[in-house]
């Protein structure tokens, strides 16, 4: 699947659910030469995080895209952890300008069990932006796995993650690695899930499971022949 990608969006609803989910890939895909942009939807807002906050985490992202190859990132500037209070078709039309704008062939999206709400509403309006009605959108849709996201979902009463795509990572994990570490402020020491030992040992678990020594995993949403 991965020398299909020619140019791809990663929608990310926060700073680093990018490099969590979908590091490895976008690394390897910047490497074979495709078009990598990454759209940070959301943004701290007063009186929960101070302009430093938001500045800090922005240069920080900034610094693990460049060690990933990233093309272009664009920051939405929406409010984090108040897409629920926005209205819905402005965080659709949002996303959809971009999705027009950019005009990949593969979106990466998070995936709709995620705990946190911000990750639903993004997923959902991704997919009001991809449908398959114009004469331009994503051949493919691929939900990505965020650690410490995904993993808290309610099992039987949520969506599941069951991937079923895996992408071999296995030579630009420690960039994967590398960019995570970037994010200073969202860093946490091991055993929490957002450090880096968790973050490798989820990618050499999912890489295992197809015989890889490291893998992203994903959910195909819907692809385009």
């Amino acid at each position: 699947m991965i020398d299909r990608i020619a140019r791809a969006l990663v929608l990310a609803p926060h700073p680093d659910d990018e490099v969590l989910g979908v590091g490895g890939v976008m690394a390897r895909l910047a490497n074979l030469g495709a078009r990598v942009e990454v759209a940070i939807v959301t943004e701290g807002k007063p009186p929960q995080y101070s302009a430093e906050q938001v500045a800090a985490v922005r240069a920080e992202a900034g610094a693990a895209h460049a060690r990933l190859g990233i093309a272009h990132t664009h920051y939405l500037g929406l409010p984090a952890a108040g897409l629920d209070r926005l209205p819905h078709a402005e965080l659709n039309r949002a996303i959809g300008d971009l999705v027009v704008a950019v005009r990949p062939d593969t979106l990466f999206v998070p995936f709709p069990g995620d705990i946190h709400r911000d990750h639903q509403l993004v997923f959902e309006a991704a997919m009001v932006a991809a449908r398959p009605a114009g004469p331009v959108y994503p051949l493919r849709i691929l939900a990505y796995e965020t650690l410490s996201e995904t993993n808290w979902n309610a099992p039987f009463l949520t969506p599941a993650f069951t991937p079923n795509v895996f992408i071999d990572i296995a030579d630009t994990l420690e960039t994967k690695l590398a960019a995570f570490a970037a994010f200073a402020s969202q860093v946490r020491a091991f055993p929490a899930e957002r450090s880096v030992e968790a973050l490798s040992a989820l990618a050499r678990l999912r890489g295992a499971t197809v015989h890889r020594a490291a893998a992203e995993a994903f959910v195909l949403v819907r692809e385009v022949g």
